[in-house]
């Protein structure tokens, strides 16, 4: 083996000779490559290493030597292509080509929730009572980050997060760095032009406890559990601080895959698929297993409770499938949910406490949550020293008390809360818990808006706890537009006390902004840039981006049309408006409270004093609208429309845009690469038109729709 490896014994490569690598060279590297390939998957995947790290190290050490003599012959798949250190100025949207849909949840005992879905499966397959068990594949719930892993003509090209399931993250640069994840798939396996393999990203126990170890020993801050740790590593803009990160990975499924009918595997079931995943060269987890009907899948929740608290990683249950992918298509889907999965959640881990006492924290949208201050205790291998009480309400429920014994409960990666108190007699006598007037942070007043539970703070653009999110709300794309403007500038800025309104955004110098990291002089002077123009806006985005509770884009929009101007809004009374379109007492009383804030009245002028403006107009009157009492959904990439242009058109006209179908829904407008949307309004019979057919319909020329069904 050395002596095929071994390329120069030791010495410096050779001079690359005129006109690029030879052909012998290049087999060398691709040699190497493969060795290097193969002894990493031993180690990582499979954890039976060949050979000893000096071996690995050294045949490594040759391969950097000769890309580094022929540079031409680096591919991103190479092993010394891991760590790049790449450094992003944020993470890109991507649309999945396949959702990437959530599974239910079952949290019955073993027993009952077992056998509630076989029954389901059964039922829905329509079998009759005696047909044999339904066939299915069990496997651990990982409590990680799901991950889409996109692969073309067998090379990592992309690596995206789950997101919303229609629209993730790019976090290729991070996911690079996994040495779990092959960079490139093997040749002559079968492997089809394009495959996205889906699984999960997360951390073991040892490393979890090790990089705490190394966190507390560089002055940083500790994780809470191995999940938030292998999803802030994951999620991180410097790919070299991911690569430091001791993070893992499972394969569980697959997104697009090219068809069988155009060259890509016919694969008849879900474990035949692992099981190519694995000989692809993707680590599975060793417990998969098949399981026939619901008394083997009991035994199977059963058997990996009673391993749970020894497996290396953290699992929060079980998932099953129907292992055939005749009967997956077969059941099909209900709303987001595939109906031939299920994931079945072990119960929550609880433990006695001592309630020490109550404390209020006001978080970034202005809510004041009851926060119980606890001696320290261990649930589910977590120190818990603090844990919400959710609001007064509850508390009241519970009957919780400072001094009392409570329980407290921890699932997985939700936040801890306590249940309720150990029964017994309080030593003596302790009033009940109410809720401050004022607000802790800023002192403003602090109201609950009628029909909700918690309370809030009404400081608004004046709160420092309020202030991080109110930036970024102000920023964001369909308010003001300011473009670099992100999570961590914002963090910045705010965290050294160099902006504290809204206002001071427009007050910053390129000078205090170079100053900050990672801003260069140029990247300071875009941002600027960007304020600049973002004070040249329209009124219903001025107001969207105040951040007004309960009001969107929509209702900015209704209000802009209505009122025409800003200071008739902040004067309005709550009776005036509620003559605003689908302003109901709930929004009306929350823009009201608003404005009646002395501090937030401020904001506004001063913002005007900086220099953002917009174009006013008279109130105008409600005349009919040809789309009025109708709801429209779009989907997909229109031809020359963008999403936003076509929604103001659709909205002008007197329409409410939705984000999903249902049978209330007049018309689809349709694109390139509609998804599921489509599919649903097919189902549901909606009318789905073009491009044209939307521009045709607001001309009053497009076939008849009733108005959407009230109620």
């Amino acid at each position: 083996m050395n002596d095929n490896l071994d390329l120069f014994s030791g010495a410096a490569p050779a001079a690359p000779e005129p006109g690029g690598a030879p052909d012998k060279v290049l087999a060398k590297v691709q040699a190497l490559r493969a060795q290097l390939n193969q002894w990493a998957h031993e180690y990582y995947v499979l954890d039976t290493p060949t050979v000893p790290d000096g071996e690995y190290d050294r045949v490594f050490q040759q391969l950097q030597a000769l890309e580094g003599a022929y540079p031409e012959l680096v591919t991103p798949d190479s092993p010394t292509q891991r760590v790049i250190g790449a450094v992003l100025d944020g993470l890109m949207p991507v649309r999945h080509a396949v959702p990437m849909l959530s599974i239910r949840t079952e949290t019955d005992n073993e027993a009952t929730g077992a056998e509630a879905f076989d029954a389901r499966i059964r039922k829905e397959l329509e079998l009759a009572e005696g047909a044999p068990p339904v066939e299915y594949v069990a496997e651990p719930k990982f409590d990680g980050l799901a991950m889409n892993l996109r692969y073309e003509n067998g090379r990592l090209v992309q690596a995206t997060t789950r997101g919303d399931g229609e629209v993730g993250e790019d976090v290729t640069h991070n996911i690079r760095t996994i040495r779990k994840i092959p960079l490139s798939l093997p040749e002559g396996k079968g492997v089809p032009p394009v495959v996205e393999v889906r699984g999960e990203v997360y951390m073991g126990r040892a490393d979890f406890v090790k990089l705490n170890e190394r966190q507390q020993a560089a002055g940083g801050k500790s994780f809470a559990n191995p999940r938030n740790a292998a999803a802030g590593s994951v999620r991180q803009l410097d790919s070299g601080i991911a690569a430091q990160r001791p993070l893992s990975f499972f394969a569980y499924g697959l997104g697009e895959i090219t068809p069988a009918a155009q060259g890509g595997p016919d694969f008849v079931t879900h474990y035949a698929m692992l099981q190519t995943l694995r000989d692809w060269g993707f680590p599975v987890a060793p417990q998969v297993c098949i399981a026939k009907g619901a008394a083997e899948l009991v035994a199977f929740h059963q058997r990996m409770g009673a391993e749970r608290a020894t497996l290396p990683y953290e699992i929060d249950g079980v998932v099953y499938k129907v292992n055939s992918l005749a009967q997956q298509r077969q059941l099909g889907f209900v709303s987001r949910e595939p109906r031939w999965a299920v994931a079945h959640k072990y119960p929550a881990e609880e433990m006695p406490t001592r309630m020490e006492g109550i404390d209020i924290q006001v978080g970034r949208t202005g809510k004041l949550t009851p926060v119980a201050r606890l001696a320290p205790v261990a649930v589910g291998g977590v120190i818990v020293t603090n844990a919400t009480l959710h609001n007064l309400f509850e508390i009241r429920k519970k009957r919780v008390r400072t001094g009392d014994t409570v329980v407290v409960r921890r699932a997985g990666d939700v936040i801890p809360e306590v249940v309720g108190r150990v029964p017994g007699d309080r030593p003596a006598y302790v009033p009940n818990f109410r809720m401050p007037a004022a607000c802790p942070i800023c002192g403003s007043a602090v109201a609950r808006p009628k029909g909700e539970a918690n309370h809030r703070c009404t400081g608004g653009l004046f709160c420092p706890a309020q202030r991080k999110e109110a930036i970024l709300h102000f920023a964001a794309r369909r308010a003001m537009d300011i473009e670099g403007l992100g999570d961590k500038l914002v963090d910045q800025l705010v965290d050294g006390h160099v902006v504290r309104t809204l206002p001071d955004l427009y007050r910053l110098g390129l000078v205090a902004l170079a100053s900050l990291d990672r801003m260069a002089e140029k990247s300071a002077q875009n941002v600027l840039d960007a304020l600049e123009k973002s004070k040249k806006t329209t009124l219903a985005r001025f107001l969207f981006g105040l951040g007004i509770r309960q009001v969107g884009e929509s209702t900015a929009k209704d209000l802009a049309r209505h009122f025409g101007q800003l200071d008739a809004i902040m004067d309005a009374s709550v009776e005036q408006l509620l003559q605003v379109r689908d302003v109901g007492p709930i929004v009306a009383e929350s823009i009201h409270t608003f404005f009646a804030q002395p501090h937030n009245r401020e904001v506004v002028e001063q913002l005007r004093a900086c220099g953002v403006h917009w174009e006013e107009g008279a109130a105008r009157e409600q005349t009919a609208q040809p789309l009025a009492g109708m709801t429209v959904v779009l989907t997909g990439t229109l031809p020359t429309l963008g999403r936003d242009q076509a929604k103001e058109m659709l909205e002008a006209a007197g329409a409410k845009v939705s984000g999903s179908v249902s049978k209330k829904t007049s018309y689809v407008v349709a694109g390139a690469e509609a998804g599921s949307k489509l599919v649903k309004a097919e189902e549901l019979g909606v009318t789905v038109l073009d491009e044209a057919g939307m521009l045709a319909l607001l001309a009053g020329d497009a076939p008849g729709a009733a108005p959407a069904e009230q109620g």
